[in-house]
């Protein structure tokens, strides 16, 4: 590792200066008119892959391409497949950015662009730290493949079906994913748990057409009242969802997960004067860090009925609609949400309405082991890296590629997060701080060497 680390540190800077080279291109996957850009940023990280030594090919799709690949050179060792994305999210509002969402700006020690560190700022890192083992050492101490999508914010449409039928070519012993972020500044974190999540659009039909509120007012069934209950059903009092069988398949807590989260520097006080409110809530029993990481949710997302213009409009609405999440915790099955959360709406429909449940995706939460081989050789990586052992910690979001990882190829992954809480991900000002760049790209390469001398092979 000396001479890996000598030459991080000698080029730290041309690195920064290429990860800006790589902001500048607005590879917004969401919006058609950027098509042309985001393919130009998946090239440039297949050009540095190519030049550095690895086996690249740009993969087109039915969307934007995927870039994959590998460098196999280290026969009877252990094999990675490092995962990002080279889209990112639109910059607006426009006005809000202090500058330019595509002219990277170096402020107090951050790098300010979109895309910063979600993605391109964190998977650089990993791209580096291999560029750093083949100019020192002209190999890797293990095998590394690259999968990188065009697709992540909008949906990765195209990319469940690549992994499914490039499964023997994807084959891999762990999979290495840095698109999360460290516990707080100084103190790193490796991320062991995603919930799951299924996402519902409630339709209710009434009348055929808005209504008089006076003229038919009591005779017929209001949508916008009809959902209105249902919606109140779904907690009761103790915030517990009230779907029949939602906590059949719950994990608890482990006591040395309760253990470890009430040790963690969580400030309740800041928390709650980050979301501008004066108290908390939640389900009873649970402190405010197990709820958010550890037990499933019930939300309702958005709500739309009747009039909404300035001033008043009497009438009883034609049509109610809300979009309802669920967030789950591991063991909770997708499937079995779905189904329950059908029949609680069909069965709370008033006389005269009908129902509609339209289904945007279903994703199982995700728990890695975090006695597994490759957590503990992430772990030694991360505190040579960072200088200090990281904390393992549960995430409230959900990552459906991870279980997509775990379904089609059999593998963990290993969720090493260098980015910060506050680095302002699909908002104005995204930044990454550029100290945790170079801890990240230092983390990395030792993660290299870590895995293979890991017991995982």
């Amino acid at each position: 590792m000396e001479s890996v680390n000598r030459y991080i540190n000698q080029n730290s800077t041309r690195f920064v200066a290429q990860l800006k080279d790589w902001l500048r291109i607005p590879s917004i996957s969401t919006d058609s008119r950027y098509k042309a850009e985001v393919a130009r940023a998946g090239e440039f990280i297949a050009g540095d892959l190519r030049e550095m030594g690895f086996k690249v090919e740009t993969v087109p799709t039915a969307g934007h391409p995927i870039v994959y690949a590998e460098w196999l050179g280290a026969a009877g060792q252990p094999t990675a497949l490092v995962y990002g994305h080279y889209d990112v999210q639109p910059p607006d509002p426009l006005d809000q950015w202090v500058s330019g969402p595509f002219e990277p700006a170096e402020r107090n020690g951050n790098l300010y662009a979109r895309g910063a560190t979600d993605d391109k700022g964190q998977l650089l890192t990993h791209v580096k730290s291999v560029e750093a083992w083949l100019k020192t050492e002209g190999r890797l101490p293990i095998n590394v493949k690259f999968l990188i999508e065009g697709e992540e914010e909008c949906g990765s449409t195209n990319l469940e079906s690549f992994i499914r039928s490039n499964r023997e070519r994807l084959r891999c012993d762990c999979v290495v994913v840095s698109d999360t972020s460290q516990f707080a500044p100084g103190l790193p974190a490796i991320t062991y748990g995603l919930k799951g999540l299924v996402y519902f659009e409630v339709v209710l039909q009434g009348p055929k057409q808005d209504l008089h509120s006076g003229m038919f007012g009591g005779s017929v069934a209001n949508p916008a009242n009809n959902l209105a209950t249902i919606i109140a059903e779904l907690r009761d009092s103790r915030g517990r969802v009230q779907l029949p069988g939602f906590y059949d398949e719950v994990v608890p807590l482990a006591d040395w997960e309760r253990k470890q989260f009430a040790e963690l520097p969580f400030d309740e006080a800041k928390f709650r004067e980050f979301v501008g409110l004066e108290k908390l809530v939640g389900e009873e029993g649970y402190t405010t860090v197990e709820r958010k990481w550890a037990r499933p949710t019930c939300d309702v997302n958005g709500m739309t009925s009747g009039y909404q213009g300035e001033g008043a409009k009497t009438i009883i609405p034609a049509r109610a609609s809300a979009k309802i999440s669920f967030r789950l915790v591991p063991n909770q099955d997708p499937a079995k949400i779905v189904a329950s959360f059908r029949e609680f709406v069909a069965s709370r429909c008033w006389p005269g309405v009908r129902n509609e449940v339209r289904q945007f995706g279903a994703t199982p939460a995700v728990l890695v082991s975090v006695d597994s081989p490759s957590m503990q050789a992430a772990v030694r990586a991360v505190e040579a890296g960072f200088g200090r052992k990281p904390v393992f910690i549960r995430e409230g979001g959900s990552i459906p590629v991870v279980g997509t990882f775990k379904r089609e190829l059999g593998v963990d992954t290993l969720l090493l997060g260098w980015g910060q809480n506050d680095d302002n991900l699909h908002s104005p000002n995204e930044k990454f701080s550029l100290a945790d760049f170079h801890r990240g790209v230092r983390a990395s390469a030792c993660l290299w060497e870590e895995l293979a001398r890991s017991t995982m092979k």
